[in-house]
């Protein structure tokens, strides 16, 4: 092997390992941008889970706290604040959210929870309706709600845990109808 053999060669290998090097830079970085997203998930879900234990036990959905649907939910990224509140006694947890519905409540006039204003939009049809097609809705004729698409799916499918409303599936697509009161679908 000559030398220009051999120099052309190892050129060709630093080229190669450059350019491997930059690519695993490159996927390393959306690695890291996936398992951000996934653990905002999963603060939003033990969030989820969290709530639903704490109110598993009440059957009338008016004696649920209300929640301010116009306003985005932060999902935690630290884990401390958490865990220290989880080590609160119950009486110093239920005062704390006692005083932040409070103070969210004389800041803002009350609006109608996002809920109540799905069932209302569902109960104008009698097919089924994709959840896109609600908030489509929804942004058209209350134009100071912007709920995102995931927020809405979650809603639609927290009112079908509690009864309120029917899950359909065709094909791909999940659609959605109002249950009437004595528990008969609308269609």
């Amino acid at each position: 092997m000559t030398s220009q053999s051999a120099a052309t060669l190892r050129s060709r290998y630093v080229a190669q390992a450059a350019s491997d090097l930059e690519e695993n830079r490159r996927r390393q970085q959306e690695l890291a941008e996936r398992i951000s997203v996934l653990k905002q998930e999963e603060a939003l879900l033990a969030d989820i889970l969290s709530l639903a234990e704490r109110y598993e036990g009440f059957a009338d959905a008016s004696r649920l706290p209300e929640q301010l649907q116009d306003e985005p939910r932060v999902a935690k990224t630290k884990q401390a604040p958490a865990k220290a509140a989880a080590r609160r006694p119950a009486s110093a947890k239920s005062a704390t959210a006692t005083q932040t519905a409070k103070a969210g409540a004389k800041g803002k006039s009350r609006q109608p929870l996002l809920g109540d204003l799905l069932a209302e939009l569902l109960g104008q049809y009698e097919e089924p309706r994709l959840a896109k097609e609600l908030r489509d809705e929804l942004l058209e004729k209350h134009p100071d709600r912007n709920p995102t698409p995931q927020v809405v799916r979650n809603t639609l499918e927290s009112l079908v845990a509690k009864g309120r409303i029917r899950r359909h599936k065709q094909q791909r697509s999940v659609m959605y109808t109002l249950v009437e009161q004595d528990g008969t679908d609308t269609d």
